[in-house]
C-alpha cells in the first residue's frame, strides 16, 4: 500500500490536505496517510502523530517562544521518517517548519511535495535558493506564482485553490441567515480578529471597539464573530463584558463562511480569511497588527516586495479592501471605512462583481490537479498508479 507523509500546521492547511487526500484516494484506491492534520485531515484517514495546534504559531518573534518545542516536533519526524520512508512526503504550507524537513528527506530519496507556495514573490526571495534543495514539485494555488518561480528553477504547477472549487460561485445570504438565526432584512457585519490567539489579542478589541463605533451611527446593524476556538470564544466574551455598551453580536463556533456569506460586509483580520470573502463576494475592510519588533524588523529591512498585505487585493491587483495596518488599524479607522462601504452601494456592487470575475479563474478543479501532479511524481520515480 502507497504510504504518504503529509503535514499541515494550521486550520487552511488542514482543510487543503484533507482535499488532496480526498482526491488521491479516489484516484489510487488505498493510501495510508501519517504525519501531522487536523480534525478534516484525519477525517480523511491521517494519523496526526502530534496535535496540529502545536504547530500553529506565526511572526518572527512569536516563534521564539515556541522553539525548543517546534525543533522537537520536526526532530521526532525526521527521525520517524528516515528510520521508516514514506514513498512520498506532501508539505501543506507552513513553509519554515517543512521545508527544512523537506530538504532532509529529499537528500535521503524521498519524493518531496510543498501544497501552497510559500509567498517568496512578495517577502524574502532568497527562499527560492531553499525551494530548489527542498522540494521536488511545488504545487502553487495562485496564478502568478507558477511564473516566478519556475524562472528561478523550482518544479512549479498551478493547481487552483481548492476553495474557488468548493464555494458556489453564487452564495446565498438568505439560507445563511437562517442557519445562524440571524434576522432576514437586518444590516449585519461579519468580524474575523483571527484564527489564532495572537492575531485575536492584538485585534479582538479593536475589532468590538470598531462594530461599536459604528453602531453608535448606525443603530439598526447587526454583528457575528466566528470564534475558531474555544479559547479564542473565551477571549472574546472577556472582553465583551468590559465594553461600555452591550452589542447586537452573535457569537458561533467557527462556521467563519457561514457568517460571511451572512453578511453584507466583513471587516477581518489579514489572511485566508480575505480569501474566503472575496470568494463568497462580500466587500470587506481589512487589518493586521503585528507584533511591533516583528514589524520593526519587517520595515527595516524592507522585507515585503508587495504593494498589498490582503490576498483579496492581490488577486484583484487593486486595493478594493481597505487595508489599516499596525497602528492605523484604530476602532475609529475600521469604522469610518466600513462606513464608506456602507454608504456607497455602488461601489459594493462594483466589488462583488470583480471578486466574481477572480473566482472564475481561480475555478480550476484544484484538487484533482494537484492530485494528477502528484501522481505524475510517483510515476517518475517508478511507481506503477
Amino acid at each position: 500500500m502507497l504510504r504518504i507523509a503529509i503535514v499541515a500546521a494550521e486550520l487552511s492547511g488542514d482543510f487543503l490536505g484533507a482535499a488532496l487526500m480526498r482526491t488521491l484516494k479516489a484516484r489510487l484506491g488505498q493510501v495510508r496517510f501519517e504525519g501531522v492534520g487536523g480534525q478534516v485531515m484525519q477525517a480523511e484517514g491521517c494519523h496526526s502523530l502530534v496535535p496540529m495546534e502545536r504547530l500553529s504559531v506565526m511572526g518572527l518573534f512569536e516563534v521564539l517562544g515556541h522553539l525548543p518545542e517546534l525543533l522537537r516536533i520536526r526532530k521526532g519526524l525526521r527521525e520517524r521518517f528516515l528510520a521508516d520512508p514514506p514513498d512520498l512526503y506532501i508539505g501543506v504550507d507552513a513553509p519554515d517548519f517543512n521545508l527544512g524537513l523537506e530538504r532532509v528527506l529529499r537528500g535521503a530519496g524521498i519524493p518531496t511535495v510543498h501544497y501552497v507556495s510559500p509567498t517568496v514573490w512578495a517577502w524574502r526571495q532568497g527562499r527560492v535558493k531553499t525551494l530548489r534543495r527542498a522540494v521536488d514539485l511545488m504545487l502553487s494555488i495562485f496564478p502568478f506564482e507558477t511564473d516566478f518561480l519556475t524562472r528561478r528553477g523550482v518544479n512549479a504547477r498551478y493547481v487552483g485553490h481548492p476553495l474557488a472549487d468548493e464555494i458556489p460561485l453564487e452564495s446565498d445570504p438568505g439560507a445563511a441567515r437562517r442557519l445562524l438565526g440571524l434576522e432576514a432584512e437586518a444590516q449585519v457585519i461579519a468580524l474575523l480578529p483571527g484564527s489564532r490567539m495572537g492575531e485575536v489579542r492584538r485585534l479582538g478589541r479593536v475589532f468590538l471597539e470598531a462594530a461599536d463605533w459604528l453602531l453608535q451611527r448606525r443603530p439598526g446593524l447587526s454583528f457575528v464573530l466566528p470564534c475558531a476556538s474555544g479559547r479564542i470564544r473565551v477571549q472574546i466574551e472577556a472582553e465583551l463584558t468590559t465594553m461600555d455598551r452591550a452589542l447586537p453580536l452573535l457569537l458561533t463556533d467557527g462556521r467563519a463562511r457561514d457568517a460571511m456569506a451572512a453578511a453584507d460586509l466583513v471587516l477581518t483580520a489579514s489572511g485566508t480569511a480575505t480569501l474566503e470573502a472575496l470568494l463568497v463576494k462580500r466587500p470587506m475592510v481589512v487589518a493586521y497588527r503585528l507584533q511591533p519588533l516583528t514589524y520593526w524588523v519587517v520595515r527595516l529591512l524592507r522585507l515585503v516586495k508587495v504593494p498589498h498585505v490582503a490576498m483579496a487585493n492581490l488577486l484583484a491587483g487593486r486595493e478594493l479592501a481597505p487595508e489599516l495596518l499596525q497602528g492605523a488599524a484604530t476602532p475609529e479607522a475600521l469604522g469610518r471605512a466600513l462606513l464608506g462601504l456602507l454608504e456607497d452601494p455602488a461601489r459594493m456592487a462594483e466589488i462583488r462583481s470583480a471578486y466574481a470575475e477572480i473566482h472564475r479563474r481561480l475555478r480550476q478543479g484544484s484538487a484533482g490537479k494537484a492530485a494528477e501532479a502528484v501522481i505524475e511524481l510517483l510515476r517518475e520515480r517508478g511507481w506503477d498508479v
